[in-house]
Protein backbone atom coordinates (compact mmCIF):
# COMPACT_ATOMS: atom_id res chain seq x y z
CA UNK A 1 0.00 0.00 0.00
CA UNK A 2 1.50 3.31 -1.12
CA UNK A 3 1.09 6.66 0.62
CA UNK A 4 0.81 9.97 -0.98
CA UNK A 5 3.28 10.67 -3.79
CA UNK A 6 3.76 6.89 -4.43
CA UNK A 7 6.05 6.52 -1.44
CA UNK A 8 5.53 3.70 1.03
CA UNK A 9 4.05 4.71 4.30
CA UNK A 10 6.21 5.20 7.30
CA UNK A 11 7.31 1.95 8.95
CA UNK A 12 7.37 0.06 5.66
CA UNK A 13 10.42 -0.73 3.49
CA UNK A 14 10.87 -1.81 -0.05
CA UNK A 15 11.69 -5.45 -0.93
CA UNK A 16 15.33 -4.69 -1.73
CA UNK A 17 15.74 -2.88 1.55
CA UNK A 18 14.08 -5.72 3.46
CA UNK A 19 16.28 -8.29 1.76
CA UNK A 20 19.50 -6.40 2.36
CA UNK A 21 21.01 -7.64 5.59
CA UNK A 22 22.38 -5.27 8.13
CA UNK A 23 25.98 -5.58 9.08
CA UNK A 24 26.40 -8.32 11.70
CA UNK A 25 23.07 -10.01 10.87
CA UNK A 26 22.87 -13.72 9.98
CA UNK A 27 23.43 -14.30 6.27
CA UNK A 28 26.00 -11.58 5.89
CA UNK A 29 28.91 -12.36 3.57
CA UNK A 30 31.79 -13.88 5.58
CA UNK A 31 34.91 -11.84 5.79
CA UNK A 32 37.80 -12.85 3.55
CA UNK A 33 40.27 -15.32 5.12
CA UNK A 34 43.65 -13.85 5.74
CA UNK A 35 46.33 -14.93 3.31
CA UNK A 36 48.46 -17.84 4.63
CA UNK A 37 51.83 -16.93 5.91
CA UNK A 38 55.04 -18.04 4.28
CA UNK A 39 55.60 -20.67 7.00
CA UNK A 40 52.13 -22.14 6.38
CA UNK A 41 52.82 -22.26 2.65
CA UNK A 42 56.02 -24.19 3.28
CA UNK A 43 54.21 -26.66 5.57
CA UNK A 44 51.55 -27.22 2.93
CA UNK A 45 54.19 -27.77 0.25
CA UNK A 46 56.01 -30.30 2.44
CA UNK A 47 52.77 -32.18 3.17
CA UNK A 48 51.89 -32.25 -0.51
CA UNK A 49 55.36 -33.51 -1.40
CA UNK A 50 55.21 -36.23 1.27
CA UNK A 51 51.78 -37.30 0.01
CA UNK A 52 53.03 -37.62 -3.57
CA UNK A 53 56.05 -39.60 -2.45
CA UNK A 54 53.86 -41.85 -0.30
CA UNK A 55 51.48 -42.58 -3.16
CA UNK A 56 54.38 -43.29 -5.53
CA UNK A 57 56.73 -45.37 -3.36
CA UNK A 58 54.65 -46.97 -0.58
CA UNK A 59 53.49 -49.90 -2.81
CA UNK A 60 57.14 -50.73 -3.50
CA UNK A 61 57.95 -50.51 0.21
CA UNK A 62 55.14 -52.95 1.03
CA UNK A 63 56.34 -55.59 -1.43
CA UNK A 64 60.03 -55.04 -0.72
CA UNK A 65 60.26 -57.55 2.19
CA UNK A 66 59.11 -60.35 -0.11
CA UNK A 67 61.80 -59.59 -2.67
CA UNK A 68 64.46 -59.26 0.02
CA UNK A 69 63.63 -62.70 1.44
CA UNK A 70 63.31 -64.14 -2.06
CA UNK A 71 66.77 -62.90 -2.99
CA UNK A 72 68.25 -64.22 0.24
CA UNK A 73 66.51 -67.61 0.46
CA UNK A 74 65.33 -68.23 -3.09
CA UNK A 75 67.38 -66.74 -5.88
CA UNK A 76 70.81 -66.89 -4.19
CA UNK A 77 70.55 -70.61 -3.24
CA UNK A 78 69.28 -71.35 -6.75
CA UNK A 79 72.23 -69.62 -8.40
CA UNK A 80 74.73 -71.04 -5.91
CA UNK A 81 73.54 -74.62 -6.43
CA UNK A 82 73.72 -74.06 -10.18
CA UNK A 83 77.34 -72.95 -9.82
CA UNK A 84 78.13 -75.79 -7.41
CA UNK A 85 76.62 -78.36 -9.79
CA UNK A 86 79.42 -77.54 -12.24
CA UNK A 87 82.12 -78.34 -9.69
CA UNK A 88 83.35 -81.23 -7.61
CA UNK A 89 82.83 -79.96 -4.08
CA UNK A 90 82.35 -81.64 -0.73
CA UNK A 91 80.14 -80.41 2.07
CA UNK A 92 83.08 -80.58 4.47
CA UNK A 93 84.98 -78.01 2.36
CA UNK A 94 82.39 -75.99 0.42
CA UNK A 95 84.93 -73.38 -0.69
CA UNK A 96 87.27 -75.89 -2.36
CA UNK A 97 85.73 -76.26 -5.81
CA UNK A 98 87.13 -78.17 -8.76
CA UNK A 99 85.60 -77.38 -12.15
CA UNK A 100 84.09 -80.44 -13.83
CA UNK A 101 81.58 -78.83 -16.19
CA UNK A 102 78.53 -81.00 -16.88
CA UNK A 103 80.15 -84.12 -15.43
CA UNK A 104 77.75 -84.21 -12.45
CA UNK A 105 74.78 -84.16 -14.82
CA UNK A 106 76.19 -86.81 -17.13
CA UNK A 107 76.80 -89.04 -14.12
CA UNK A 108 73.13 -88.75 -13.23
CA UNK A 109 72.21 -90.19 -16.61
CA UNK A 110 74.39 -93.21 -15.82
CA UNK A 111 73.30 -93.53 -12.17
CA UNK A 112 70.80 -96.33 -11.64
CA UNK A 113 69.90 -94.97 -8.20
CA UNK A 114 68.86 -91.66 -9.77
CA UNK A 115 66.56 -93.41 -12.23
CA UNK A 116 65.24 -95.61 -9.44
CA UNK A 117 64.44 -92.51 -7.37
CA UNK A 118 62.79 -90.85 -10.38
CA UNK A 119 60.71 -93.96 -11.04
CA UNK A 120 59.66 -94.17 -7.39
CA UNK A 121 58.76 -90.48 -7.40
CA UNK A 122 56.53 -90.93 -10.45
CA UNK A 123 54.89 -94.06 -9.03
CA UNK A 124 54.21 -92.59 -5.60
CA UNK A 125 53.00 -89.40 -7.27
CA UNK A 126 50.46 -91.27 -9.38
CA UNK A 127 49.28 -93.50 -6.54
CA UNK A 128 48.81 -90.52 -4.24
CA UNK A 129 47.59 -87.82 -6.63
CA UNK A 130 44.84 -89.59 -8.59
CA UNK A 131 42.87 -91.03 -5.62
CA UNK A 132 43.51 -87.87 -3.62
CA UNK A 133 41.95 -85.53 -6.17
CA UNK A 134 39.03 -87.88 -6.88
CA UNK A 135 38.23 -88.15 -3.17
CA UNK A 136 38.64 -84.38 -2.74
CA UNK A 137 36.18 -83.76 -5.57
CA UNK A 138 33.61 -86.06 -3.98
CA UNK A 139 34.05 -84.54 -0.51
CA UNK A 140 33.70 -81.04 -1.92
CA UNK A 141 30.50 -82.08 -3.73
CA UNK A 142 29.03 -83.33 -0.45
CA UNK A 143 30.10 -80.23 1.48
CA UNK A 144 28.59 -78.01 -1.21
CA UNK A 145 25.11 -79.01 -0.06
CA UNK A 146 23.54 -77.42 2.97
CA UNK A 147 24.44 -79.74 5.80
CA UNK A 148 24.02 -79.33 9.50
CA UNK A 149 27.33 -78.39 11.03
CA UNK A 150 28.92 -77.76 7.62
CA UNK A 151 31.55 -75.52 9.24
CA UNK A 152 32.61 -78.41 11.50
CA UNK A 153 33.10 -80.73 8.53
CA UNK A 154 35.11 -78.09 6.68
CA UNK A 155 37.43 -77.59 9.63
CA UNK A 156 37.73 -81.36 10.05
CA UNK A 157 38.69 -81.71 6.39
CA UNK A 158 41.50 -79.19 6.85
CA UNK A 159 42.83 -80.70 10.09
CA UNK A 160 45.14 -83.30 8.44
CA UNK A 161 46.80 -80.55 6.43
CA UNK A 162 47.55 -78.63 9.62
CA UNK A 163 49.03 -81.73 11.28
CA UNK A 164 52.80 -82.03 11.48
CA UNK A 165 54.39 -84.28 8.87
CA UNK A 166 56.44 -86.03 11.56
CA UNK A 167 53.44 -86.69 13.80
CA UNK A 168 51.28 -87.98 10.94
CA UNK A 169 54.05 -90.23 9.56
CA UNK A 170 54.86 -91.73 12.96
CA UNK A 171 51.18 -92.60 13.49
CA UNK A 172 51.02 -94.28 10.07
CA UNK A 173 54.23 -96.18 10.85
CA UNK A 174 52.39 -97.72 13.81
CA UNK A 175 49.33 -98.44 11.68
CA UNK A 176 51.41 -100.19 9.00
CA UNK A 177 53.55 -102.16 11.46
CA UNK A 178 54.26 -105.71 10.35
CA UNK A 179 53.61 -107.52 13.63
CA UNK A 180 51.37 -105.22 15.67
CA UNK A 181 49.98 -102.75 13.15
CA UNK A 182 46.25 -102.12 13.00
CA UNK A 183 46.20 -102.55 9.22
CA UNK A 184 47.60 -106.09 9.43
CA UNK A 185 45.29 -106.83 12.35
CA UNK A 186 42.30 -105.86 10.21
CA UNK A 187 43.61 -107.93 7.31
CA UNK A 188 44.03 -110.86 9.70
CA UNK A 189 40.34 -110.64 10.61
CA UNK A 190 39.57 -110.98 6.92
CA UNK A 191 41.78 -114.07 6.62
CA UNK A 192 44.91 -112.48 5.14
CA UNK A 193 48.44 -112.89 6.47
CA UNK A 194 50.69 -110.13 7.74
CA UNK A 195 52.08 -107.78 5.09
CA UNK A 196 55.60 -106.40 5.42
CA UNK A 197 54.64 -102.86 4.40
CA UNK A 198 58.06 -101.29 4.87
CA UNK A 199 60.22 -103.81 3.02
CA UNK A 200 58.03 -104.56 0.04
CA UNK A 201 58.37 -102.43 -3.09
CA UNK A 202 54.71 -101.81 -3.92
CA UNK A 203 53.49 -102.10 -0.36
CA UNK A 204 55.93 -99.46 0.90
CA UNK A 205 55.05 -97.07 -1.92
CA UNK A 206 51.35 -97.64 -1.24
CA UNK A 207 51.86 -96.92 2.46
CA UNK A 208 53.78 -93.69 1.77
CA UNK A 209 51.10 -92.65 -0.72
CA UNK A 210 48.44 -93.25 1.93
CA UNK A 211 50.11 -90.69 4.20
CA UNK A 212 50.15 -88.14 1.38
CA UNK A 213 46.50 -88.85 0.56
CA UNK A 214 45.45 -88.40 4.18
CA UNK A 215 47.28 -85.09 4.55
CA UNK A 216 46.26 -83.37 1.33
CA UNK A 217 42.77 -84.61 0.45
CA UNK A 218 40.98 -82.13 2.71
CA UNK A 219 43.09 -79.23 1.47
CA UNK A 220 42.18 -79.93 -2.15
CA UNK A 221 38.55 -80.52 -1.16
CA UNK A 222 38.31 -76.98 0.22
CA UNK A 223 39.81 -75.60 -2.99
CA UNK A 224 37.18 -77.46 -5.01
CA UNK A 225 34.47 -76.31 -2.61
CA UNK A 226 35.42 -72.66 -3.08
CA UNK A 227 35.32 -73.13 -6.86
CA UNK A 228 31.94 -74.88 -6.69
CA UNK A 229 30.40 -72.06 -4.71
CA UNK A 230 31.32 -69.62 -7.48
CA UNK A 231 29.34 -71.57 -10.10
CA UNK A 232 26.10 -69.68 -10.94
CA UNK A 233 22.93 -71.35 -9.63
CA UNK A 234 21.24 -70.59 -12.95
CA UNK A 235 23.19 -73.43 -14.54
CA UNK A 236 21.86 -75.92 -12.01
CA UNK A 237 18.31 -74.58 -12.30
CA UNK A 238 18.42 -74.87 -16.08
CA UNK A 239 19.75 -78.42 -15.83
CA UNK A 240 17.05 -79.33 -13.30
CA UNK A 241 14.34 -77.93 -15.61
CA UNK A 242 15.73 -80.12 -18.38
CA UNK A 243 15.28 -83.15 -16.12
CA UNK A 244 18.91 -83.69 -15.10
CA UNK A 245 19.46 -85.57 -11.87
CA UNK A 246 22.01 -84.49 -9.27
CA UNK A 247 24.53 -86.96 -10.63
CA UNK A 248 24.04 -85.64 -14.16
CA UNK A 249 24.31 -82.06 -12.91
CA UNK A 250 27.61 -82.96 -11.24
CA UNK A 251 28.99 -84.56 -14.41
CA UNK A 252 27.72 -82.06 -16.97
CA UNK A 253 27.69 -78.80 -14.97
CA UNK A 254 30.04 -79.00 -11.99
CA UNK A 255 32.99 -80.85 -13.50
CA UNK A 256 33.20 -78.76 -16.71
CA UNK A 257 33.05 -75.57 -14.63
CA UNK A 258 35.91 -76.85 -12.45
CA UNK A 259 38.34 -77.62 -15.28
CA UNK A 260 40.75 -74.74 -14.50
CA UNK A 261 40.68 -75.57 -10.79
CA UNK A 262 41.21 -79.28 -11.44
CA UNK A 263 44.17 -78.44 -13.66
CA UNK A 264 45.61 -76.21 -10.93
CA UNK A 265 45.33 -78.91 -8.26
CA UNK A 266 46.86 -81.48 -10.60
CA UNK A 267 49.88 -79.28 -11.21
CA UNK A 268 50.30 -78.37 -7.54
CA UNK A 269 49.98 -82.01 -6.47
CA UNK A 270 52.51 -83.07 -9.11
CA UNK A 271 54.98 -80.46 -7.89
CA UNK A 272 54.44 -81.62 -4.31
CA UNK A 273 54.99 -85.26 -5.33
CA UNK A 274 58.24 -84.31 -7.09
CA UNK A 275 59.51 -82.68 -3.90
CA UNK A 276 58.26 -85.46 -1.57
CA UNK A 277 60.70 -85.83 1.30
CA UNK A 278 59.35 -85.93 4.85
CA UNK A 279 56.97 -88.88 4.55
CA UNK A 280 59.41 -91.40 3.00
CA UNK A 281 62.25 -90.21 5.25
CA UNK A 282 60.31 -90.90 8.45
CA UNK A 283 58.41 -93.95 7.25
CA UNK A 284 61.42 -96.18 7.83
CA UNK A 285 63.61 -94.36 10.33
CA UNK A 286 66.26 -97.09 10.49
CA UNK A 287 66.84 -96.89 6.71
CA UNK A 288 67.39 -93.14 6.83
CA UNK A 289 67.72 -91.47 3.45
CA UNK A 290 68.10 -94.69 1.46
CA UNK A 291 64.32 -95.18 1.27
CA UNK A 292 64.30 -98.75 2.46
CA UNK A 293 66.86 -101.54 2.39
CA UNK A 294 66.62 -101.82 -1.42
CA UNK A 295 65.82 -98.15 -2.10
CA UNK A 296 62.29 -99.30 -2.83
CA UNK A 297 60.63 -96.00 -1.84
CA UNK A 298 63.52 -93.56 -2.21
CA UNK A 299 62.29 -90.39 -3.93
CA UNK A 300 64.29 -87.67 -5.64
CA UNK A 301 64.16 -85.59 -2.48
CA UNK A 302 65.60 -88.46 -0.45
CA UNK A 303 68.26 -89.16 -3.05
CA UNK A 304 69.32 -85.49 -2.99
CA UNK A 305 69.50 -85.61 0.80
CA UNK A 306 71.53 -88.82 0.73
CA UNK A 307 74.09 -87.43 -1.73
CA UNK A 308 74.46 -84.03 -0.06
CA UNK A 309 74.10 -84.68 3.66
CA UNK A 310 75.02 -88.36 4.03
CA UNK A 311 77.66 -88.85 1.35
CA UNK A 312 78.67 -85.16 1.56
CA UNK A 313 78.84 -84.75 -2.24
CA UNK A 314 77.57 -81.20 -2.50
CA UNK A 315 78.21 -80.84 -6.23
CA UNK A 316 76.31 -84.01 -7.07
CA UNK A 317 73.44 -83.00 -4.80
CA UNK A 318 73.31 -79.62 -6.53
CA UNK A 319 73.03 -81.37 -9.88
CA UNK A 320 70.10 -83.41 -8.56
CA UNK A 321 68.44 -80.24 -7.30
CA UNK A 322 68.76 -78.62 -10.71
CA UNK A 323 67.43 -81.76 -12.38
CA UNK A 324 64.35 -81.53 -10.15
CA UNK A 325 64.08 -77.83 -11.04
CA UNK A 326 64.13 -78.66 -14.75
CA UNK A 327 61.45 -81.30 -14.22
CA UNK A 328 59.28 -78.70 -12.50
CA UNK A 329 59.83 -76.32 -15.42
CA UNK A 330 58.58 -79.01 -17.79
CA UNK A 331 55.52 -79.52 -15.58
CA UNK A 332 54.89 -75.77 -15.60
CA UNK A 333 55.18 -75.66 -19.41
CA UNK A 334 52.68 -78.51 -19.75
CA UNK A 335 50.35 -76.67 -17.37
CA UNK A 336 50.63 -73.52 -19.49
CA UNK A 337 49.83 -75.39 -22.70
CA UNK A 338 46.84 -77.16 -21.17
CA UNK A 339 45.51 -73.94 -19.65
CA UNK A 340 45.87 -72.20 -23.00
CA UNK A 341 44.00 -74.98 -24.76
CA UNK A 342 41.23 -74.92 -22.15
CA UNK A 343 40.85 -71.16 -22.50
CA UNK A 344 40.58 -71.49 -26.28
CA UNK A 345 37.98 -74.24 -26.02
CA UNK A 346 35.99 -72.17 -23.51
Amino acid sequence: MLGSGGRPPAGHSTTAEAAAPFPGEEGAAPPLAPAPSAAEERRRARRSRRYRLDVKWSPYALVMPFFVFFLAFGLFPLLYTGWASLHRVELTAPTDMEWVGLRNFSRLLEDEFFWNALRNTVTIGLISTVPQLLMALGIAHLLNYRLRGSMFFRVAALTPYATSVAAATLVFVLLFGRDYGMINWTLGLAGFGNVDWQNGEWTSQLAVSTIVIWRWTGYNALIYLAAMQSIPNDLYESAALDGASRRQQFIHVTVPSLRPTILFTCVVSTIGATQLFGEPLLFNGSAGATGGADHQFQTLGLYLYEQGWVNLHLGRASAIAWAMFLILLVIGAVNWLLARRLSKSA
